[in-house]
């Protein structure tokens, strides 16, 4: 035995390499140990990543709340609806101790919807609304805390002045929507049932709200997809922020002996802490925003903090999927860079990057899409193929800017010098440039794609009502017809401030006296009582004096007159207000009534029936009838809307107001574009700091190269170009997929319900929305520019 076999006998044995698994978790180890004992570099690249993450992780749990919160709503709203015994007019008209007699007094002001109810016990132990503590005795009301504070802020008297009654106390949160609902209960103790008043038992609506339509669904699906998508994408991205020291520090580990696979390890080890530590900040920055929520309105929509609590699965899906994405996109990441010993080489450029597959993940999209087929709109549809379709779609979108950022710049030459900085730089590095625009591009494909199907449905949801507000731009309604009240309530009209005109008359109905059988159907006409001027509104009158009447029939309806014929026979008694529970008033149409043709009132409505002058019939004795009054004002008069609405409430409190409007819109519809626009606020201002929060880190890669430029005489204001250039050339050609991506998935989607494309040039607002992006991380990057422009950038350890 020779002396080295003596020596190899001796040695101990070698312990065993570890297994797998555990080499696994070591190379983990090292790299969340990297990322958090890197000293101060390391630290500033991973509280970047980890912001980065935390801005959108806070938003998707924002998005996870909206369930919770739709649900607390729909429950407080219908908490504080009437109990109903059955579906029937007089289910609740049985009088009791606890019953109450309300009517609807909501109005609005100045846009804003002032929701209220006028009540009257009946007896001592009288039921309260949801949130509120004691039953408003008269002239008193309770308030919600969003109204009180508009009553009492200057430049609001107009409201108060609508509103007299003193406030005994505040609503609490169980009775409201939202924080920002503007609310009111008021006592009365002359309220009744004659005066437009119903019974109510108690509160509590159980009966569940109308679904949404078809394309409604379509809508919410694809307003999801476009507003989550570019949340996730930025999270992705910024898991890579600090990219390129991280390669040269693994290239420092591969000359100390690490092979490839544990480089790749210990760099996901390193994403996966700025992950976790996202996920921290994340939940801090939804728990810390939420105690602020209710302070927030957004398009008028408000939450309060309560509500805003994570559906506990999506909540566990989210705490699960960031970190698990942050290291499969490193591990991707490292697939195209080569990191050896003496350096770091990236592959990208020379192979190239292929286009085919990135076209593949869109058309696959448009695909699913199409396969869904056809619908009218009244045919359920998949929305598990819809969302599936649009987000194949959209991430196609943003893997084919890559490719198209490259092909561009690498073909850029000459220019300025600022310009040559810039391309020369987007050469070197256009997936950092092509990641940091990838959420613009998605988010506006999106929103073009949404506006095009918002475009295509509007006459769905938006329908011709036939009012002319030309002849007047409001209606009011009062039931409450006593005395002299229905002459004098129109003659308050047309002494309102900015009151041009008022087509004020009593309705109500005649029927033809006698007996009749179930099966036989009672003669009955409309019968409408009021001025000379009013009545040439409402009909083709010539000739009109006081004392006059008319029978009207309708133009170009002849079975409608033989009926108006029928009940109105001339020179014989018609019933007015019979069945209405009081006596019916008999009245005697004149011998000599002439025959008139109707016309259309400014609501739309064409009349016909009995007419009559104040002079010939007292409106006050008519039971059951109605005040009408239809307004036309001087829109230049400041604040008239307000004051004709305070008149209308100081006749009486249940008088129903209205606006008339030459289209109508649907509530459901305005509901979901309402919540599109406030998503499409918050995810702007996601991307717009994923944009600087980009721009920043690329900055401060390049903080020793700017200080040198600067040393050997370059220009501040040539670099500020170069950042300029750096930014918007990618940010042009995202805006130039995306254009492209949401008019395709706009057209298929308009295709896919069965509408028509109605305007292909929606997309500038959109543009215009990119363009000021550019110019806003430009402006916010400058400063910190300036500071790593500085002599003490040439320092080095």
């Amino acid at each position: 035995m020779t002396l080295l076999d003596e020596k190899r006998a001796a040695a101990p044995p070698r312990p065993a390499p570890p297994s797998r698994g555990a080499a696994t978790l070591r190379d983990l180890g090292l790299g969340i140990r990297f990322a958090a004992a890197g000293g101060r570099e390391g630290w500033i690249r991973t509280l970047l990543t980890a912001v980065g993450v935390g801005l959108g992780v806070a938003l998707l749990l924002l998005a996870s709340s909206v369930p919770h919160l739709l649900d607390e709503q729909s429950a407080r709203e219908q908490a504080r609806g009437e109990t109903r015994i059955s579906d029937s007019p007089d289910a609740n008209a049985t009088k009791t101790d606890t019953s109450v007699v309300r009517i609807n007094a909501t109005s609005e002001y100045r846009d804003r919807t002032v929701a209220g109810y006028l009540m009257r016990p009946d007896g001592s132990r009288p039921v309260v609304p949801p949130g509120v503590d004691r039953f408003p005795g008269a002239d008193t009301m309770v308030v919600s805390p969003a109204l009180k504070e508009l009553l009492t802020t200057p430049g609001n008297e107009l409201l108060r002045e609508r509103l007299p009654y003193e406030i005994t106390g505040t609503i609490r949160d169980a009775g409201l929507r939202s924080p920002g609902e503007l609310l009111y209960y008021a006592g009365s103790d002359t309220l009744t049932t004659a005066k437009g008043g119903h019974r109510l038992a108690g509160y509590g609506d159980e009966r569940a709200g109308d679904p949404l339509p078809p394309l409604l669904i379509v809508l919410v699906v694809m307003v999801c997809v476009v507003l989550l998508v570019p949340v996730a994408i930025f999270i992705a991205t910024a898991v890579r922020f600090g990219g390129d020291r991280r390669d040269r520090r693994l290239a420092a580990l591969r000359l100390v002996g690490a092979d490839i696979r544990t480089t790749r390890r210990i760099a996901a080890g390193e994403a996966l802490f700025g992950a976790v530590l996202g996920l921290l900040i994340g939940w801090m920055l939804f728990l810390v925003g939420r105690e602020f929520v209710g302070s927030v309105e957004i398009w008028d929509v408000s939450a309060f903090p309560a509500d805003l609590v994570p559906a506990p699965a999506l909540a566990l899906l989210i705490a699960v999927a960031v970190p698990l994405t942050a290291v499969l996109v490193t591990l991707v990441a490292m697939r195209s860079v080569v990191i050896e010993p003496l350096g770091v080489v990236r592959r990208g450029r020379a192979r190239g990057r292929r286009l085919w597959w990135r076209l593949l993940m869109p058309a696959s999209g448009l695909a699913v899409l199409a396969s869904t087929g056809r619908t009218n709109g009244y045919e359920p549809v998949n929305p598990v193929a819809i969302a599936s379709g649009a987000v194949l779609t959209l991430v196609g979108l943003a893997l084919l800017l890559p490719w198209l950022v490259e092909a561009c710049v690498n073909r850029l030459r000459g220019g300025p010098v600022p310009w040559q900085l810039a391309t020369r730089r987007l050469q070197l590095s256009s997936g950092a440039a092509s990641r940091a625009v990838s959420g613009v591009t998605v988010a506006v494909a999106g929103a073009i794609a949404l506006q095009m199907l918002f475009a295509a449905m509007n006459a769905d949801f938006h329908r011709v009502t036939g009012q002319d507000p030309s002849r007047a731009q409001f209606a009011a309604y009062s039931e409450d017809v006593t005395g002299e009240a229905a002459t004098s309530a129109i003659e308050r009209f047309r002494a309102t401030r900015g009151v041009e005109l008022v087509i004020g008359s009593v309705e109500a109905y005649a029927t033809k006296p006698g007996t009749y059988t179930d099966d036989e159907i009672q003669p009955t006409t409309s019968l409408t009582v009021g001025t000379c001027a009013t009545l040439r509104e409402l009909a083709r009158i010539d000739a009109c004096e006081d004392g006059d009447a008319f029978v009207v029939h309708p133009p170009g309806d002849q079975g409608q007159a033989d009926w108006v014929d029928e009940t109105a026979r001339k020179g014989r008694t018609v019933l007015i207000g019979e069945g209405m529970g009081r006596k019916p008033f008999r009245w005697t149409l004149p011998a000599d009534t002439p025959t008139v043709t109707g016309r259309e009132d400014p609501t739309g409505e064409v009349h016909w029936g009995i007419m009559a002058t104040t002079g010939a019939l007292d409106a006050g004795k008519l039971p059951g009838a109605t005040i009408v009054a239809q307004i036309r004002v001087d829109e230049s008069v400041p604040d008239v809307a307000e004051h004709v609405r305070n008149t209308a409430i100081a006749i009486d409190p249940g008088m129903r107001f209205v606006e008339l409007n030459s289209v109508a819109r649907d509530r459901q519809y305005d509901s979901v574009q309402t919540g599109l626009r406030v998503g499409a606020t918050v995810v702007l201002l996601l991307i717009a700091a994923s944009m600087l929060v980009s721009q920043l880190e690329q900055l401060r890669e390049r903080r020793r190269l700017l200080s040198v430029l600067v040393a050997f005489g370059t220009r501040r204001s040539t670099l500020g170009w170069s950042v300029l250039w750096q930014t918007a050339v990618p940010v042009a050609l995202g805006l130039a997929v995306a254009v492209a991506g949401g008019l395709g998935l706009g057209g298929t989607l308009a295709w896919m319900i069965g509408k028509s494309v109605a305007d292909w040039w929606l997309f500038w607002p959109m543009v215009g929305a990119g363009g000021a992006l550019i110019v806003l991380v430009t402006l916010l990057s400058l400063p910190p520019l300036w500071r790593m422009m500085r002599p003490e950038g040439l320092r080095t350890e």
